[in-house]
Protein backbone atom coordinates (compact mmCIF):
# COMPACT_ATOMS: atom_id res chain seq x y z
CA UNK A 1 0.00 0.00 0.00
CA UNK A 2 1.23 3.46 -0.87
CA UNK A 3 2.13 5.68 2.07
CA UNK A 4 -0.02 8.78 2.60
CA UNK A 5 1.64 11.94 1.32
CA UNK A 6 0.56 14.04 4.30
CA UNK A 7 2.23 11.56 6.72
CA UNK A 8 5.45 11.55 4.67
CA UNK A 9 5.48 15.35 4.79
CA UNK A 10 4.90 15.33 8.57
CA UNK A 11 7.78 12.87 9.09
CA UNK A 12 10.04 15.07 6.97
CA UNK A 13 9.03 18.11 9.03
CA UNK A 14 9.74 16.22 12.29
CA UNK A 15 13.25 15.38 11.04
CA UNK A 16 13.82 19.01 10.11
CA UNK A 17 12.47 20.38 13.42
CA UNK A 18 14.55 17.94 15.48
CA UNK A 19 17.68 19.01 13.59
CA UNK A 20 16.83 22.64 14.34
CA UNK A 21 15.85 21.96 17.98
CA UNK A 22 12.27 23.24 17.45
CA UNK A 23 10.76 20.64 19.77
CA UNK A 24 7.77 22.69 20.90
CA UNK A 25 6.47 23.51 17.41
CA UNK A 26 3.56 21.47 16.00
CA UNK A 27 4.03 19.70 12.68
CA UNK A 28 0.38 19.12 11.73
CA UNK A 29 -1.77 21.45 9.63
CA UNK A 30 -4.14 22.32 12.46
CA UNK A 31 -7.14 24.60 11.92
CA UNK A 32 -6.43 28.28 12.62
CA UNK A 33 -6.93 29.30 16.22
CA UNK A 34 -9.96 31.39 17.16
CA UNK A 35 -9.44 33.21 20.47
CA UNK A 36 -11.36 31.62 23.35
CA UNK A 37 -13.05 34.34 25.41
CA UNK A 38 -14.39 33.84 28.98
CA UNK A 39 -18.07 33.82 28.02
CA UNK A 40 -17.48 30.91 25.62
CA UNK A 41 -16.13 28.39 28.13
CA UNK A 42 -17.67 26.81 31.23
CA UNK A 43 -14.55 25.09 32.59
CA UNK A 44 -16.25 23.36 35.53
CA UNK A 45 -19.39 22.47 33.54
CA UNK A 46 -21.66 24.31 35.97
CA UNK A 47 -24.39 25.19 33.45
CA UNK A 48 -27.08 22.57 32.85
CA UNK A 49 -26.39 22.60 29.08
CA UNK A 50 -22.69 21.91 29.76
CA UNK A 51 -23.55 19.02 32.09
CA UNK A 52 -25.86 17.41 29.53
CA UNK A 53 -23.30 17.76 26.72
CA UNK A 54 -20.60 16.30 28.98
CA UNK A 55 -22.70 13.18 29.75
CA UNK A 56 -23.57 12.70 26.08
CA UNK A 57 -19.98 13.34 24.89
CA UNK A 58 -18.44 10.99 27.45
CA UNK A 59 -20.84 8.19 26.50
CA UNK A 60 -20.04 8.74 22.82
CA UNK A 61 -16.32 8.93 23.64
CA UNK A 62 -16.50 5.61 25.48
CA UNK A 63 -18.12 3.94 22.47
CA UNK A 64 -15.60 5.59 20.14
CA UNK A 65 -12.69 4.29 22.25
CA UNK A 66 -14.13 0.77 22.43
CA UNK A 67 -14.52 0.85 18.65
CA UNK A 68 -10.90 1.95 18.14
CA UNK A 69 -9.69 -0.95 20.30
CA UNK A 70 -12.06 -3.49 18.73
CA UNK A 71 -10.98 -2.56 15.18
CA UNK A 72 -7.25 -2.41 16.06
CA UNK A 73 -7.04 1.29 15.21
CA UNK A 74 -5.59 1.62 18.71
CA UNK A 75 -3.56 -1.30 20.06
CA UNK A 76 -2.62 -1.40 23.75
CA UNK A 77 -0.21 -4.30 24.11
CA UNK A 78 0.67 -3.85 27.77
CA UNK A 79 0.19 -1.56 30.77
CA UNK A 80 3.00 -1.37 33.32
CA UNK A 81 2.76 0.31 36.73
CA UNK A 82 -1.02 0.72 37.13
CA UNK A 83 -0.35 0.60 40.90
CA UNK A 84 1.32 4.02 40.56
CA UNK A 85 -2.05 5.42 39.49
CA UNK A 86 -3.97 3.49 42.14
CA UNK A 87 -1.95 4.82 45.06
CA UNK A 88 -2.52 8.54 44.39
CA UNK A 89 -5.72 9.42 46.24
CA UNK A 90 -5.31 13.21 46.00
CA UNK A 91 -5.60 15.37 42.91
CA UNK A 92 -2.71 14.96 40.47
CA UNK A 93 -1.27 16.07 37.14
CA UNK A 94 -0.75 13.19 34.71
CA UNK A 95 1.96 13.91 32.14
CA UNK A 96 2.27 11.97 28.90
CA UNK A 97 4.35 12.11 25.73
CA UNK A 98 2.31 13.31 22.75
CA UNK A 99 2.58 11.63 19.35
CA UNK A 100 -0.98 10.86 18.24
CA UNK A 101 -4.41 12.52 18.43
CA UNK A 102 -5.63 9.36 20.20
CA UNK A 103 -3.17 9.74 23.12
CA UNK A 104 -5.92 11.08 25.38
CA UNK A 105 -8.03 7.97 24.64
CA UNK A 106 -5.06 5.75 25.54
CA UNK A 107 -4.63 7.50 28.91
CA UNK A 108 -8.42 7.46 29.41
CA UNK A 109 -8.39 3.67 28.94
CA UNK A 110 -5.63 3.25 31.56
CA UNK A 111 -7.49 5.57 33.94
CA UNK A 112 -10.61 3.40 33.55
CA UNK A 113 -8.53 0.33 34.45
CA UNK A 114 -7.41 1.95 37.72
CA UNK A 115 -9.04 1.73 41.15
CA UNK A 116 -9.64 5.49 41.14
CA UNK A 117 -11.99 5.48 38.15
CA UNK A 118 -15.01 5.13 40.46
CA UNK A 119 -14.50 8.35 42.43
CA UNK A 120 -12.31 10.56 40.24
CA UNK A 121 -12.65 12.36 36.94
CA UNK A 122 -9.90 12.75 34.32
CA UNK A 123 -9.70 16.20 32.73
CA UNK A 124 -7.53 16.90 29.67
CA UNK A 125 -5.71 20.14 28.85
CA UNK A 126 -6.01 20.94 25.12
CA UNK A 127 -4.85 23.67 22.75
CA UNK A 128 -7.10 26.66 22.12
CA UNK A 129 -7.80 25.94 18.43
CA UNK A 130 -8.88 22.36 19.16
CA UNK A 131 -11.67 23.77 21.32
CA UNK A 132 -12.73 26.78 19.27
CA UNK A 133 -12.29 25.62 15.70
CA UNK A 134 -12.01 21.84 15.31
CA UNK A 135 -14.68 20.37 13.01
CA UNK A 136 -16.79 17.23 13.22
CA UNK A 137 -16.89 14.52 15.88
CA UNK A 138 -13.40 15.29 17.22
CA UNK A 139 -14.44 18.91 17.67
CA UNK A 140 -17.46 17.77 19.69
CA UNK A 141 -15.20 15.62 21.90
CA UNK A 142 -12.67 18.45 22.28
CA UNK A 143 -15.42 20.79 23.49
CA UNK A 144 -17.28 18.46 25.82
CA UNK A 145 -15.24 15.46 27.07
CA UNK A 146 -13.94 17.05 30.31
CA UNK A 147 -11.44 19.22 28.45
CA UNK A 148 -9.60 22.29 29.75
CA UNK A 149 -8.67 24.46 26.76
CA UNK A 150 -5.79 26.90 27.03
CA UNK A 151 -6.37 30.42 25.72
CA UNK A 152 -4.44 33.39 24.37
CA UNK A 153 -6.95 35.60 26.22
CA UNK A 154 -5.63 36.62 29.67
CA UNK A 155 -9.06 36.78 31.30
CA UNK A 156 -9.89 33.27 30.07
CA UNK A 157 -6.58 32.00 31.47
CA UNK A 158 -7.44 33.45 34.89
CA UNK A 159 -10.58 31.28 34.79
CA UNK A 160 -8.52 28.33 33.54
CA UNK A 161 -6.16 28.62 36.53
CA UNK A 162 -9.06 28.87 38.99
CA UNK A 163 -10.69 25.79 37.44
CA UNK A 164 -7.42 23.81 37.64
CA UNK A 165 -7.03 24.72 41.32
CA UNK A 166 -10.63 23.65 42.04
CA UNK A 167 -10.27 20.35 40.16
CA UNK A 168 -6.98 19.41 41.85
CA UNK A 169 -8.16 20.38 45.34
CA UNK A 170 -11.31 18.31 44.76
CA UNK A 171 -9.07 15.30 44.14
CA UNK A 172 -9.45 14.80 40.39
CA UNK A 173 -6.75 14.19 37.77
CA UNK A 174 -5.65 16.45 34.92
CA UNK A 175 -3.84 15.10 31.84
CA UNK A 176 -1.38 17.54 30.31
CA UNK A 177 1.23 17.16 27.55
CA UNK A 178 4.29 19.03 28.87
CA UNK A 179 6.17 18.74 25.56
CA UNK A 180 3.59 21.22 24.16
CA UNK A 181 3.75 19.85 20.60
CA UNK A 182 2.42 16.65 19.00
CA UNK A 183 4.87 14.85 16.69
CA UNK A 184 3.25 11.90 14.96
CA UNK A 185 4.72 8.52 16.06
CA UNK A 186 7.85 10.25 17.45
CA UNK A 187 9.40 7.85 19.93
CA UNK A 188 11.79 10.07 21.87
CA UNK A 189 10.81 12.22 24.86
CA UNK A 190 11.02 15.91 23.93
CA UNK A 191 12.19 18.72 26.26
CA UNK A 192 9.48 19.73 28.74
CA UNK A 193 7.77 23.05 29.48
CA UNK A 194 7.15 24.32 33.02
CA UNK A 195 3.33 24.55 32.97
CA UNK A 196 2.30 21.13 34.33
CA UNK A 197 4.89 21.23 37.08
CA UNK A 198 4.02 24.77 38.10
CA UNK A 199 0.36 23.75 38.48
CA UNK A 200 1.37 20.73 40.58
CA UNK A 201 3.72 22.78 42.80
CA UNK A 202 1.15 25.55 43.24
CA UNK A 203 -1.49 23.02 44.38
CA UNK A 204 0.91 20.79 46.33
CA UNK A 205 -0.12 17.68 44.36
CA UNK A 206 2.01 15.02 42.65
CA UNK A 207 2.80 14.52 39.00
CA UNK A 208 2.23 10.99 37.65
CA UNK A 209 4.53 10.52 34.62
CA UNK A 210 3.27 8.26 31.84
CA UNK A 211 5.56 7.43 28.93
CA UNK A 212 4.11 5.42 26.06
CA UNK A 213 6.53 3.28 24.08
CA UNK A 214 5.59 1.75 20.75
CA UNK A 215 6.53 -0.85 18.18
CA UNK A 216 5.26 -1.74 14.72
CA UNK A 217 2.38 -4.20 14.61
CA UNK A 218 1.87 -6.40 11.54
CA UNK A 219 -1.23 -4.39 10.62
CA UNK A 220 -1.07 -1.61 8.05
CA UNK A 221 -3.27 1.44 8.60
CA UNK A 222 -5.19 3.46 6.01
CA UNK A 223 -2.17 5.78 5.77
CA UNK A 224 0.07 2.92 4.55
CA UNK A 225 2.12 2.81 7.77
CA UNK A 226 2.28 0.05 10.38
CA UNK A 227 -0.24 0.58 13.18
CA UNK A 228 1.69 0.97 16.43
CA UNK A 229 1.35 -1.32 19.45
CA UNK A 230 1.58 0.66 22.67
CA UNK A 231 3.13 -0.21 26.00
CA UNK A 232 1.90 2.27 28.59
CA UNK A 233 4.40 2.87 31.36
CA UNK A 234 2.90 4.51 34.45
CA UNK A 235 5.83 5.59 36.60
CA UNK A 236 6.29 6.53 40.28
CA UNK A 237 4.51 9.75 41.30
CA UNK A 238 6.74 12.81 41.75
CA UNK A 239 5.82 14.87 44.81
CA UNK A 240 6.64 18.52 45.51
CA UNK A 241 9.09 19.10 48.37
CA UNK A 242 7.47 21.18 51.12
CA UNK A 243 10.88 22.70 51.97
CA UNK A 244 11.14 24.27 48.51
CA UNK A 245 9.27 27.20 46.99
CA UNK A 246 7.01 26.95 43.93
CA UNK A 247 9.71 27.93 41.45
CA UNK A 248 12.24 25.41 42.84
CA UNK A 249 9.66 22.61 42.94
CA UNK A 250 8.59 23.38 39.36
CA UNK A 251 12.15 22.99 38.07
CA UNK A 252 13.00 19.88 40.12
CA UNK A 253 9.74 18.08 39.28
CA UNK A 254 10.26 18.88 35.60
CA UNK A 255 13.81 17.46 35.69
CA UNK A 256 12.67 14.32 37.53
CA UNK A 257 9.85 13.79 35.02
CA UNK A 258 12.24 14.10 32.08
CA UNK A 259 14.76 11.71 33.67
CA UNK A 260 11.97 9.20 34.29
CA UNK A 261 10.84 9.36 30.66
CA UNK A 262 14.44 9.18 29.43
CA UNK A 263 15.08 6.03 31.50
CA UNK A 264 11.93 4.33 30.17
CA UNK A 265 12.88 5.27 26.59
CA UNK A 266 16.47 3.97 26.88
CA UNK A 267 15.43 0.75 28.62
CA UNK A 268 12.65 -0.08 26.14
CA UNK A 269 14.43 0.81 22.89
CA UNK A 270 17.93 -0.16 24.06
CA UNK A 271 19.57 3.03 22.75
CA UNK A 272 20.78 6.22 24.46
CA UNK A 273 18.57 9.28 24.05
CA UNK A 274 20.21 11.53 21.46
CA UNK A 275 18.84 14.33 19.29
CA UNK A 276 20.10 15.23 15.81
CA UNK A 277 20.37 18.91 16.83
CA UNK A 278 23.03 17.91 19.40
CA UNK A 279 25.02 16.08 16.73
CA UNK A 280 24.85 19.14 14.48
CA UNK A 281 26.09 21.35 17.33
CA UNK A 282 29.04 19.03 17.93
CA UNK A 283 30.26 19.22 14.34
Amino acid sequence: MEKAQDRLEVLKKIEEFEREGKFDVDVEEDPPTIVLTPENIDYLREKMSSKIKRIFANEMGERFLDNLLKNNKLIIKQVNGIENLNKVKTGALITCNHFNPFDCFTVEKVFRMSENEKDKRLYKVIREGNYTNFPGLYGFFFRNCDTLPLSSNKRTMVNFMKAVDTILQKGDYILIYPEQSMWWNYRKPKPLKNGAFKLAARNNVPVIPIFITMEDSKLIGEDGFNIQEYTINVEEPIYPDEKLNEKENTEIMKQKNFETWKNVYEKFYGVPLEYTCEKNNNK
